[in-house]
């Protein structure tokens, strides 16, 4: 993977540890020599993930439309930084740049990314690993939402499966490194991917 899209939240949430895995997200894709594509804001959990990867030697680009660039604050030392007129616009951008995706935790902005990309993935739009950095449980809930959604009969457990998981940065990019699209025939994949280690 040459680069990958980080969503996340603009806020640093109440727990430190949501801070200091989004600082060693983006230092571990540095180390791995992993280019970062983000929101391009400067605060929150974006702030931290971008600060990761540019203190440890990696190049970033950020993409935030305008009208956001003013109230999030862009970050000013990033390798780039894309200014857009629109939130579409931005995430095009973003997935159209990117050979994967990873989740941390947010809020409204950083579901909406992860639910629409996730589509694409569904619809064979995307091709690329999923990712889902379950810090400190934050995600469990969700989890057991989409197995739900499977139980009920919304969802189908291939595309379940869209979703890697794992609670640590080098944890979750290694599993996505491994990563392959479901073939034609419908071939399950591992389930150890999606699977939130413990």
């Amino acid at each position: 993977m040459h680069s990958i899209v980080v969503y996340c939240g603009s806020n640093p949430g109440k727990n430190p540890v949501y801070a200091e895995a989004a600082y060693s997200l983006g230092a571990e894709l540095a180390r791995r020599n992993i280019h970062l594509i983000y929101g391009g804001g400067n605060m929150g959990l974006m702030g931290r993930v971008a600060d990761g990867a540019m203190e440890n030697g990696g190049s970033v680009t950020g993409i935030i439309p305008n009208f956001l660039a003013k109230l999030e604050v862009a970050h000013k030392t990033l390798t780039e930084l894309h200014l857009v007129e629109t939130m579409h616009e931005r995430k095009a951008k973003m997935v159209s740049l990117s050979a994967g995706v990873i989740a941390l935790p947010g809020g409204y902005g950083t579901f909406d990314e992860l639910f629409e990309i996730l589509t694409w993935s569904q619809l064979r739009i995307f091709e690329g690993p999923i990712g889902l950095l379950n810090i400190n449980g934050f995600y469990d809930l969700l989890l057991l939402q989409l197995d739900k959604m499977v139980e009920e009969g919304f969802l189908q457990p291939g595309n379940r499966r869209l979703l890697v998981v794992a609670n640590s940065a080098a944890g979750l990019l290694e599993k996505m490194e491994t990563f392959i699209l479901e073939n034609p025939e419908n071939k399950p994949l591992d389930n150890s991917l999606y699977v939130s280690e413990n």
